[in-house]
């Protein structure tokens, strides 16, 4: 999902790297912002005792408001659009009922077709590639490790950390 005008987010891709020790998830994330480049505000560290886990899991709450906002109106318009094309195409191709009532047709389509981009846009914003990552992380805790959260800023530096971060041995969970 990273980079799609559907959502709201700066980071559409985030990652979580779970370490065995405070020190290495530590010396990982300070290497991290230091060789790649990567912003230090877009680098968490979540420890099992942490308390704000779920604003540094996912800190741009106005963001997911203009996920949900975008997703359902780009999805139902083109989900309205594919609708009236269905019509234009079944109208073409001379379907009885369609040349028979063809303002019921219409309006069936169309709205069957919103509907369905609706829906969509409803699961676009659910974010279920984000599942994965939080549920690696609470894991991390109730198990006593130590978890780097990454906010990439694109696929590509998203990529980048993840394969840094392995290398180190972190076990990386990571969105679509």
């Amino acid at each position: 999902m990273s980079d799609l005008p559907l959502t709201g987010e700066v980071s559409n891709s985030k990652l979580a790297a779970v370490f065995d020790s405070r020190q290495a998830a530590q010396d990982a994330a300070m290497a991290l912002c230091r060789e790649l480049g990567i912003a230090q505000a877009q680098v968490k560290l979540v420890g099992p005792d942490a308390a704000d886990v779920d604003i540094k899991l996912e800190p741009e709450g106005g963001g997911i408001w203009r996920t949900i906002l975008t997703a359902h109106f780009w999805l139902g318009l083109w989900g309205g659009l594919l609708g009236l094309l269905a019509f234009a195409l079944l109208y073409w191709g001379g379907v009885p009922f369609i040349v028979q009532s063809p303002l019921a047709a219409v309006l069936a389509l169309l709205f069957f077709g919103t509907t369905a981009g609706l829906l969509l846009g409803g699961l676009v914003s659910l974010r279920p590639d984000h599942d994965r990552y939080i549920h690696a992380t609470r894991e991390a805790m109730e198990q006593g490790r130590d978890t780097v959260l990454v906010h990439a800023l694109d696929e590509a530096q998203c990529e980048r950390a993840a394969r840094f971060l392995s290398e180190r041995g972190a076990d990386v969970t990571r969105t679509l």
